[in-house]
C-alpha cells in the first residue's frame, strides 16, 4: 500500500511507527507530504482498500506567559519557525514553518513549549 501511495499519488511519505502482524489488524504511523488534491485521491483509495485512515497532526503550542524570550529554542529550530526579534529580543514562533521536529520542547528551560498531537481535529496530547 505504502508503494502505491508514493507512485500513484506522488506523496513523500516517512514511516515514523510500524506495527504489523501477519492475518491481523496493523498500525502503521506515516509522515505524509504531498498536494491537498494527492493526499485526498489517496484516502479515498485506502478507504477503498478497506484500510482505516485517520489524520494525526503535530505541533507545538508557545505559553506566551511562560516564556522568558532566552532563545534557546531558536539555536535548535531547524526551519526557522522560532526567531528573536532583533529589535526588542522577544521570540517570534511562526507556526506555519514548524514541522513539529521538537527539539524546542526539550531545549526550553522553562518549559514555555509544548507538543500537541490532533486526531481528526481532536486534541490527544499537550
Amino acid at each position: 500500500i505504502t508503494y502505491r501511495l508514493v507512485k500513484e499519488y506522488n506523496l513523500m511519505i516517512n514511516i515514523l511507527r510500524a506495527e504489523v502482524v501477519a492475518n491481523k489488524a496493523g498500525e502503521l504511523i506515516m509522515d505524509i507530504e504531498g498536494s491537498e488534491q494527492d493526499i485526498a485521491e489517496a484516502i479515498d483509495f485506502t478507504a477503498h482498500e478497506g484500510i482505516e485512515f485517520r489524520i494525526l497532526k503535530s505541533g507545538i503550542t508557545l505559553d506566551e506567559e511562560r516564556c522568558v524570550h532566552c532563545g534557546a529554542c531558536t539555536s535548535v529550530c531547524p526551519s526557522g519557525a522560532l526567531t528573536l526579534r532583533r529589535d526588542d529580543w522577544s521570540l517570534v514562533f511562526a507556526p506555519e514553518k514548524c514541522f513539529a521536529c521538537e527539539l524546542c520542547v526539550k531545549s526550553c528551560p522553562v518549559r514555555a513549549i509544548v507538543a500537541v498531537m490532533h486526531l481528526n481535529g481532536t486534541v490527544l496530547a499537550g
